[in-house]
């Protein structure tokens, strides 16, 4: 099923909703009853909201497992914006500009979101190990995390051994997280400060940063911004971070669902032509005009977004290479908000009949927990969210579709030149190019693509 789900609201709270069950938000779509309780739900409470500001939500929904929960997170968080004096979220802290407010932060001033970082496993174990396995490393130190969120890791610094622990979170949940600090036993080592980490004063330098940053394909919505600035401010010259250092890696695959969302971009444009006509012929006006740019409107919405995706292993058919590595210690914050690029050869070895082209790069990232190469730690750790038999963590893949496909065979390489910039209209979130060459393996269909996608 394809469909897609758009409300807008202004000041009063005054809204509006479609959920016509054959066109929503104009592309064909297939609604189970389960999934259109959902979005009644989410109808229903969406027109109560009053927001105080312009506030828009678009939530484009693709086929798996993880569409009904999505949306169900969709409405938990509308619920709660209508109950703000019982939510801790629900409220926007004087400091934090709005547009940025509704763009990032308001999620995170919920538990339920917290509830799902917390239940990633391999998340939760990486941090924790990193931390509480390397005591010695922050016994008697000074702490700082940036963006703390529910409080977990200044939790584990201080079980660690911390001297003090001063976590900064821009939203109310900070009054969750000193709860947790108080209740935990570490009143008087953790201090929760409330406010946005470029703004914060702290009394003293501090030994450790830790910070639990990463956003899709690892740099989406750049809080890794936050971690720089405290660094360079407040972190001594011998400190460490947690993480050390970010990997992006990037690897052909073949999508067993191209076929499908081919079928779903041409029928959209079928219905595009049924609906010009029947509006003529009722109406007696013609949108025939509009036909070339609605086509390219479906084209960048079925082959121009990046996907979260649950990739299996044997979904890819060559291995993964990095294209870029990140030192937290010297990373800058010019270097960050450039443009980042470079290219990279990647060699298919994997076509069989099953996966018998290459229709797609799959992206994801790795932090190493390694101290500082003057001071490593014992026991280092890396939190990889590569594909996995076990599952994906919270962040999943992102899925970069290669449009139209390319013929391959083992022992094919391609030349990628790669780049990675900040959307114009919202800089937390990410454009990213690809141009896509045969290297090596002959010329059978010239093999270039150019290719741009939105992470949003």
């Amino acid at each position: 099923d394809e469909y897609s789900v758009c409300g807008k609201l202004g000041r009063g709270g005054v809204g509006q909703f479609d959920t016509t069950p054959n066109h929503i938000g104009g592309y064909p779509n297939i609604l189970t009853d389960r999934r259109r309780q959902v979005i009644k739900s989410l109808a229903r409470y969406l027109p109560k909201v009053a927001f105080g500001e312009y506030f828009q939500i678009s939530i484009g929904l693709h086929a798996s497992t993880n569409d009904l929960y999505r949306l169900g997170l969709c409405v938990i968080h509308i619920m709660a914006l209508t109950a703000a004096d019982t939510v801790v979220g629900g409220d926007k802290p004087g400091n934090i500009d709005g547009e940025d407010f509704s763009n990032y932060f308001s999620a995170y001033g919920y538990l339920y979101n917290q509830k799902e970082m917390l239940e990633d496993t391999h998340r939760m174990e990486s941090y924790c190990e990193s931390i509480r396995g390397n005591a010695e490393y922050f016994k008697d130190k000074v702490v700082l995390d940036v963006g703390t969120g529910s409080g977990v890791l200044a939790v584990w610094a201080a079980q660690a051994g911390a001297r003090k622990v001063y976590a900064v979170e821009a939203t109310y949940m900070a009054k969750h997280a000193q709860t947790i600090a108080d209740s935990n036993g570490f009143k008087d080592v953790i201090t929760v400060i409330q406010g946005k980490m470029e703004e914060v004063e702290l009394p003293e330098k501090v030994d450790i940063i830790v910070s639990e940053w990463m956003g899709y394909f690892l740099l989406r919505e750049s809080m890794l911004d936050s971690v720089i600035v405290a660094r360079d401010k407040w972190l001594r010259p011998d400190g460490a971070l947690f993480p050390s250092k970010a990997t992006l890696y990037l690897a052909p695959a073949f999508d067993f669902t191209q076929d499908r969302r081919d079928i779903e971009y041409k029928t959209a444009i079928q219905n595009w032509g049924h609906f010009a006509q029947d509006v003529e012929s009722q109406y007696g006006v013609s949108f025939s005009a509009l036909s070339a740019p609605y086509t390219q409107e479906c084209f960048q919405y079925f082959n121009q977004n990046a996907l979260w995706v649950d990739t299996n292993p044997s979904q890819l058919i060559g291995p993964a290479v990095s294209i870029k590595t990140y030192d937290m210690k010297t990373l800058t914050l010019e270097e960050l908000t450039a443009i980042q690029s470079g290219t990279v050869d990647i060699a298919v070895d994997g076509i069989s009949e099953d996966t018998p082209s290459f229709n797609a790069l799959i992206g994801w990232f790795d932090t190493d927990f390694a101290g500082t190469s003057e001071k490593p730690v014992e026991k280092p750790v890396t939190l990889t969210t590569a594909p996995s038999e076990d599952g994906p963590t919270h962040w999943g893949q992102q899925q970069f579709h290669v449009v139209p496909s390319v013929e391959a065979r083992n022992g094919d390489t391609f030349k990628v030149k790669w780049a990675i910039r900040r959307q114009k209209q919202n800089q937390r979130l990410l454009e990213v190019d690809f141009g896509l060459t045969r290297s090596s393996g002959g010329v059978r269909d010239n093999a270039h693509r150019q290719l741009t996608f939105q992470i949003n």
